[in-house]
């Protein structure tokens, strides 16, 4: 079985996971491109220093499609790539450089919940499934033929952390079978169609803040999706903002007459119960404040 020549792109924690799988496993990677730094990859890691480990030549670029990427991958000559973590999209020409294409990544079940931030969005939705994919990489974004795909269920317990692990060591074992299936000419593709399933959009500031109007189970899918690695849900006392990375729902009778954010207890170890639309929810890992029983956050 003649090994391909693979050239990896990346520069998250799931890059560097499934780089670190190909090492393992003895895959002929042949070079890496990476980023020095990320102002906006909350789980962003710099490759560099596991190439070097084990004398794997590692380019760093801002923009994957510059001409210098381009000269790097050329003096390679790869026969294909993997694109695992990276927020840029390719453009024909260095998709082209590939003879057996460009294998990217998607923490969703494609050909449903294409775009962005497909963990975040899972659990603030409160989705009870989604699925680890890889598929061929084209112009537009996640629409080409998939690859590799398992379904993968979340629990009411998971949170970003959790999904992000269950989603990667699914996708660890994906890695090395399609791979192998490649080099042993058995790989098998599955079309898509850019018209089937929806697209996610990009998430701000405003969509991780708390809104006591919400309900229990609403603001506890928005906490436990933002919670760390990523930037964390917040809320709004007194102009400022503060941090939540972890809330309990609690049900609550004769509570009907109080108001939405309403401080109803601050208990000896620091948690904080406040009302919200259908119940409270409980404060249990967050920025602390100075707040007393009868307050308001709002």
């Amino acid at each position: 079985m003649e090994q391909m020549r693979i050239l990896f792109i990346g520069c998250v924690e799931s890059s560097q996971r499934l780089l670190l799988k190909l090492i393992e496993k003895e895959k002929n990677v042949v070079g890496v491109i990476t980023r020095e730094r990320s102002n906006f990859n909350a789980d962003f890691v710099d490759l560099m220093p596991l190439c070097k480990e084990h004398e794997i030549p590692c380019h760093y670029v801002n923009n994957v499609n510059d001409e210098d990427s381009i000269e790097f991958i050329r003096s390679l000559s790869p026969d294909i790539g993997y694109c695992f973590g990276w927020s840029q999209l390719l453009k024909e020409e260095l998709l082209q450089m590939f003879p057996r294409g460009v294998v990217g990544f998607h923490p969703a079940a494609l050909p449903n919940n294409r775009g962005r931030h497909p963990i975040i969005w899972a659990l603030a939705l409160g989705l009870q499934e989604t699925a680890s994919s890889f598929f061929m990489m084209n112009v537009g974004a996640d629409e080409g033929e998939i690859v590799s795909q398992r379904k993968i269920e979340i629990s009411y317990y998971d949170d970003a952390k959790t999904l992000y692990d269950k989603i990667l060591n699914e996708a660890e074992e994906q890695e090395i079978e399609f791979t192998e299936a490649y080099e042993t000419g058995t790989i098998q593709f599955i079309p898509q169609s850019p018209q089937e399933g929806n697209s996610w959009r990009k998430r701000g500031k405003e969509d991780g803040r708390i809104d006591w109007r919400m309900s229990g189970r609403s603001i506890y899918n928005l906490v436990r999706s933002l919670t760390r690695p990523y930037v964390g849900a917040h809320f709004v006392y007194q102009g400022q903002d503060h941090k939540v990375w972890k809330v309990m729902e609690l049900q609550l009778d004769g509570q009907e007459n109080i108001e939405p954010g309403k401080v109803l207890d601050v208990h000896e170890d620091g948690t904080i119960d406040v009302k919200v639309a259908d119940g409270a929810v409980r404060l249990m890992d967050f920025e602390q404040l100075q707040i007393q029983k009868g307050e308001y956050i709002i």
